[in-house]
């Protein structure tokens, strides 16, 4: 039986607490979520291109979310691999934006590795990582609103 639980089923209070080698979860309102997000992002927003990912990146209307500081999200299509090749960049990247310099700047940001972060060095990643968080910082714009042509008579 597991340490977490105890004889009558029960979880004990610390059953839910991180361990010392598990690392902290990637809390959601840093994280893009849903696909309206991640569309704003692409349609309205910004690309820089990395020598081993695109970083996509729109600041955030100050009206729009309250919350401060960067979101990401992360896009790895099947042309990368296979599930456990993608599910392996994923990781990689979730820890790489982690343990990056935190920007404070309300901002989407969007990663799309290339397959070479599979196989890079993951400090060459981390670095690669911050970088286009702070270019992202640096280079953001407001989404601009599409103002209303007069017609032609």
């Amino acid at each position: 039986m597991s340490g977490n639980v105890s004889a009558t089923g029960s979880r004990s209070p610390d059953a839910g607490s991180q361990s010392p080698l598990r690392p902290a979860r990637w809390e959601k309102s840093k994280r893009l979520l849903k696909h309206a997000d991640f569309q704003r992002v692409y349609e309205t927003g910004r690309r820089q291109f990395t020598g081993n990912m695109t970083v996509f990146f729109l600041r955030r209307a100050p009206d729009a979310m309250p919350a401060a500081g960067p979101r990401v999200g992360l896009t790895v299509g099947k042309v990368l691999g296979g599930a456990v090749e993608r599910n392996r960049i994923k990781r990689r990247m979730r820890e790489a934006v982690r343990l990056s310099p935190a920007c404070e700047a309300p901002i989407d940001v969007v990663f799309n590795p290339r397959k070479s972060v599979l196989a890079m060095p993951f400090a060459e990643l981390l670095s690669e990582v911050a970088r286009g968080l702070k270019l992202a910082e640096q280079r953001a714009r407001l989404p601009e609103t599409k103002l209303k042509q007069p017609e032609a008579k």
